[in-house]
């Protein structure tokens, strides 16, 4: 009973038809949009001899099975997804997910993996070959956590530059230049000047002897080569100056054609300015007509209220009836019946009729489905007496004999009933309200018959009730 008559699976707002079967609301528009006069595959399955009008489907004759759908919703399921353990009811299976940490996702970056949820963060840390980021520096792309400790290095305060240099040159030189294993050869500091050869051991003590000299050597060194680097940064300097006159001259250039573009604006100013105001006025001008318009359409409104009220009064007038005879067509009888079933419209009234030119003003009123001791097994046929333009003229209780037909159309059987008022029910007195409360024949005629092939009481989804006050 949870699985869609279409497509077989678990069923989404599921809609009962006529014949009460179930589909899902998609499957059920997607059948009637692409299948006229689309028939319920599962009534053909199991009788196609008993095929009726209540297996045509139709979106509009299917209602919403809230029951089945609470029942749907509090099925009890599981994750499928491999490692996951989660397991609840289904209306909390989506929520879950959107939430699972082993469903399979693709990187947002558009790297082109699928990775599980859990891993995302490590494969954009790691992995991820779009997850980069351009050092300001250098240009250089670099991952996540390269960028973070490159930033952590350059805001590390630059204190006594020079000497900390020095004594990274110190360290460098001992680091990178060790002691040669020759007999004799020159100490590692030659490179910025130092003359002392001889043994390894001799070497050995020499440079630990002679740090000072080493750092005086090293200082001169640096300090020429800061010499080099002043001279090629005034070699720098005078190209920038010339760079910079070629830019004052450019931007001389640009402040002229920025001027000329200001005395345009300018003019576009005013000129939008006028615009404006004009456009302030023709607005003005559209409100007035607008108010006009609207007035006109009240009138208009009021007027076609109006028509509306004579054409009803001129359609009541053809259609009654002032001789105490009436004969009432009812149409769509099987959708009426359907609706009466579920409750949706209970009963009908007819339009009313005389007894007489001047004389009480009375209705039908029928149950489809049955009323009170006919209810599901009977039509129900009742008589009403309304209040009339001339009850302070007629005599009270209402005293008339009233006969009710239901017509056979093939002019065979006639269904009769007729009854004389109760002077004491109130259903006879004279109308204080609209009308009074129905007083008539509760069975009828049995719903079997009604819809029996033997008879013909309804043909072509129609029926005809006559009334006849004696």
């Amino acid at each position: 009973k949870f699985l869609c008559s279409n497509c077989n699976n678990i069923l989404k707002k599921a809609l009962q038809t006529l014949c009460g079967h179930r589909y899902c609301s998609a499957c059920l528009a997607w059948i009637v949009r692409n299948n006229k006069n689309a028939i319920c595959q599962k009534c053909k399955e199991e009788d196609p001899n008993t095929l009726g009008e209540e297996s045509l489907l139709a979106e509009e004759r299917a209602f919403g099975d809230a029951a089945i759908n609470k029942e749907i919703s509090e099925l009890r399921v599981h994750c499928v997804t491999l490692g996951c353990s989660w397991s609840g009811i289904l209306k909390d299976f989506e929520e879950h997910q959107s939430l699972c940490e082993y469903a399979l996702i693709p990187c947002h970056t558009g790297c082109g993996h699928v990775v599980m949820r859990r891993k995302l963060a490590d494969h954009l840390e790691n992995g991820c070959v779009n997850n980069v980021t351009v050092c300001q520096q250098c240009q250089c792309s670099l991952a996540g956590s390269q960028y973070q400790v490159r930033t952590e290095i350059e805001e590390f305060p630059s204190i006594g530059f020079d000497y900390f240099l020095c004594i990274f040159f110190f360290l460098n030189f001992q680091q990178s230049h060790p002691t040669p294993s020759a007999s004799k050869d020159g100490c590692c500091f030659s490179e910025v000047g130092c003359a002392f050869r001889g043994s390894k051991e001799k070497v050995k003590e020499h440079e630990q002897s002679s740090v000072g000299a080493h750092m005086l050597l090293l200082l001169q060194h640096m300090r020429q080569l800061q010499g080099t680097l002043c001279s090629a940064a005034r070699a720098a300097q005078g190209c920038a100056e010339k760079v910079i006159s070629e830019l004052e001259n450019k931007l001389h250039v640009f402040e002229n054609i920025v001027a000329v573009l200001n005395k345009e604006v300018e003019s576009s100013n005013l000129e939008i300015l006028a615009f404006r105001r004009q456009s302030e006025l023709d607005q003005n001008i559209i409100r007035g007509l607008e108010l006009k318009i609207a007035e006109l359409h009240r009138c208009l409104m009021q007027k076609d209220a109006g028509l509306s009220s004579l054409h009803k009064s001129l359609l009541f007038s053809e259609q009654a009836s002032y001789d105490g005879i009436f004969l009432w067509k009812i149409t769509e009888v099987g959708r009426k019946l359907q609706d009466s079933v579920t409750g949706r419209t209970v009963s009908l009234y007819s339009p009313a009729f005389y007894t007489a030119k001047y004389g009480y003003k009375v209705c039908l009123r029928v149950y489809l489905n049955g009323d009170g001791t006919g209810k599901g097994t009977h039509l129900s046929l009742f008589f009403v007496v309304m209040k009339g333009d001339y009850d302070a003229l007629l005599p009270w209780p209402f005293r008339h004999k009233v006969t009710f037909m239901l017509l056979d159309q093939n002019n065979r059987e006639h269904i009769i009933d007729a009854f004389r008022p109760d002077l004491t029910s109130a259903s006879f007195q004279r109308p204080v309200n609209d009308m009074n409360v129905a007083s008539g024949c509760p069975m009828f005629l049995p719903l079997s018959k009604l819809q029996s092939p033997k008879h013909a009481y309804v043909r072509e989804d129609t029926l005809f009730l006559k009334c006849i006050v004696d």
